[in-house]
């Protein structure tokens, strides 16, 4: 019985150290999109895109990012 009940703390932790990734993971997000369009028009150059895209970017979902981010 011990066991199962270590167990069980374990999944609820890395459940919660998962979710905690995830409210970070968002945070980061919407502060790089709000500092993407701060970027004048030769910085958008630099990293090859418009100014209407780096809005576009911008107005995203923070939950809305690739998968491969979320792993």
């Amino acid at each position: 019985m011990t066991q199962v009940s270590t167990n069980i703390r374990a999944a609820r932790d890395v459940g919660r150290a998962g979710l905690a990734k995830r409210i970070i993971l968002g945070l980061s997000v919407m502060r790089q999109r709000r500092q993407l369009v701060e970027l004048d028009d030769r910085q958008l150059r630099d990293i090859g895109l418009t100014a209407e895209q780096a809005r576009a970017e911008a107005r995203r979902s923070a939950w809305d990012v690739p998968q491969s981010w979320l792993r």
